[in-house]
């Protein structure tokens, strides 16, 4: 498949699939190329080859397997997530432990579908990503909710989220997590905040380094946990 260059700006929503199954390959295919606001830019069958699709290609969306030939597919998360900031990261795979689960949320990934669903509903998820949303398969939720729950129950004093929650976010940085929270681009969020885009990634960088997450999923669950966002 060919490739498009870094920084061509797209009206589409740019597609990368990290994927190895050639069944689930050609499914997704044909499903974006029955939609009229997305393109499939290139798929790569390997860790190494997504590796280089990251280097080469300007990519809004990345839907990336697990278990991959030569390896796992979060160190493609991570890397995208470095290398791409903007990049909406969403795992597909048959891997539904916890271990899974945490790895890929850690490395950057916004979203975790298991591969249950129907190409087309993969497609209503991509859009959704790539709004601002976080798709989660039920079960994988489920796990992540009861994860949370439990690290709840400790012994830890409650004044200690306050402390954090005086010095964690200027009011700008709030202001944009709070954008996120709703939904918006951070193109969106720059028209609304009257700066630049180049802006907004820098505040969502220096959300991202104060809460000590590398998501938007784990960025609003930590602020609300904060106390810095409505629950």
């Amino acid at each position: 498949m060919p490739h498009s260059p870094r920084n061509t700006h797209s009206p589409l929503i740019r597609v990368v699939l990290v994927e190895d199954d050639v069944n689930f390959q050609n499914a997704l295919k044909e499903a974006i190329q029955a939609t009229s606001d997305m393109t499939l830019l290139s798929i790569a069958g390997t860790r190494t080859q997504g590796l280089q699709m990251i280097d080469e290609l300007a990519v809004d969306v990345l839907l990336v397997d697990l278990g991959l030939p030569d390896g796992s597919g979060i160190d493609v998360i991570r890397a995208a997530h470095t290398k791409q900031p903007e990049c909406n990261i969403m795992v597909s795979t048959t891997f539904g432990d916890e271990a899974h689960v945490m790895a890929s949320l850690e490395a950057g990934a916004s979203g975790y579908l298991l591969k249950d669903s129907e190409p087309q509903m993969m497609v209503f998820e991509i859009r959704s990503l790539y709004a601002g949303g976080s798709p989660i398969s039920p079960l994988i939720a489920r796990q992540i909710l009861k994860r949370f729950r439990n690290v709840g129950i400790s012994t830890t004093p409650h004044f200690e989220p306050a402390a954090k929650q005086s010095c964690a976010l200027s009011a700008r940085e709030k202001e944009v997590l709070e954008f996120i929270t709703k939904g918006f681009t951070s193109d969106e969020i720059a028209a609304l905040m009257s700066v630049s885009r180049q802006t907004i990634l820098t505040f969502v960088r220096r959300i991202y380094a104060k809460l000590e997450v590398n998501s938007k999923t784990e960025a609003i669950f930590e602020a609300r946990h904060q106390g810095l966002l409505p629950r």
